[in-house]
């Protein structure tokens, strides 16, 4: 009896003990089932986050069209808390005409104003556009200003209909056009000179070079000829021309080029003196054979006087 008990109470605790693991994991799905899933979290942020970009592109960058006598200019602006419905311009009175509906507390304006379509200057110099919104001028600044537009910043308050823009002048399409040919023009005409100057610093630089050149090349010549010339030596009367020595005729007979004198050549007077003492030899032999002569010959005359003479005498 006692067997069959802790036999039924096992039984039981087994029972039991499943029935709560069952009972703890059903809790456990039925929560995890109610947690919403990652990916839809996911894909939802991201619906929106493109949806808000979307809704500023087309909400609040905007660009409404003016006509100006005939002519039609894009005007760029930003709103917040408001919308703009027209923009015309009022050429008696130089200004833009906007009509708005401030559905908030306040609103915030940012229009961009082409200089070319309208502008506010004086002498040359920019000058502040004078706003009003219905009749009361607003806070407004200038948050922008290059050489090809202005940008203002206008703040409204609620319930406001319709703002003015006061400037000094309403420009010609054509003007922008003429001024942008003007400065392709100018930029052309620049590139032009700096090329020609280019090409003209280019051509003197090859000029340069080439007279450097040739002035080596002389002067590597010249080198090469002095060279030439100073090995070769030649001798007394002759001078040396074309790499060879050759007779120097520019001075007279027995005479030759010292230091661009012509001097007496030493050679010559050897020779001459040689000769002379030859010459002078020869007559020298010639006067004593001829005295020679006459003496033997006065001496048998007498000789022969004086045999005569003493056969006379016997």
């Amino acid at each position: 009896m006692i067997y069959y008990r802790l036999f039924v109470f096992n039984v039981y605790s087994k029972v039991t003990y499943r029935m709560n693991n069952f009972a703890v994991e059903s809790l456990r799905n039925e929560r995890s089932a109610r947690l919403p899933n990652v990916d839809f979290l996911l894909k939802v942020s991201l619906g929106l986050m493109l949806l808000t970009v979307i809704s500023f592109a087309l909400v609040y960058a905007e660009t409404i069209p003016v006509d100006v006598e005939g002519n039609s200019f894009n005007v760029d602006y930003d709103v917040s808390g408001m919308t703009v419905s027209s923009i015309t311009a009022d050429t008696d009175f130089i200004s833009l005409i906007l009509t708005v509906d401030v559905d908030s507390s306040s609103g915030v304006l940012d229009i961009t104003l082409d200089r070319s379509f309208f502008d506010s200057t004086y002498a040359g110099l920019d000058e502040d556009f004078i706003i009003l919104a219905d009749g009361i001028e607003p806070i407004s600044s200038e948050t922008e200003s290059s050489s090809k537009s202005r940008t203002l910043s206008i703040e409204l308050p609620a319930g406001t209909q319709e703002i003015e823009i006061i400037g000094t002048v309403f420009a010609d399409p054509e003007s922008e056009i003429i001024a942008d040919k003007a400065a392709a023009d100018k930029a052309a005409a620049d590139k032009a000179a700096a090329d020609k100057a280019a090409a003209d610093k280019a051509a003197a630089d090859k000029a340069a070079a080439d007279k450097a050149a040739a002035d080596k090349a002389a002067a590597d010549k010249a080198a090469a000829a002095t060279s030439t010339t100073q090995s070769i030596q030649c001798g007394p009367g002759t001078v040396l021309q074309n790499g060879a020595c050759v007779l120097d005729e520019r001075c007279g007979p027995g005479t030759v080029l010292e230091n661009g004198a012509c001097v007496l050549d030493p050679t010559s007077q050897l020779s001459s003196g040689s000769s002379s003492s030859t010459k002078g030899m020869g007559k020298e032999m010639l006067m004593g054979i001829v005295i020679a002569f006459v003496a033997a010959g006065t001496i048998g005359i007498i000789l022969g006087l004086m045999s005569k003479a003493s056969k006379s005498k016997r």
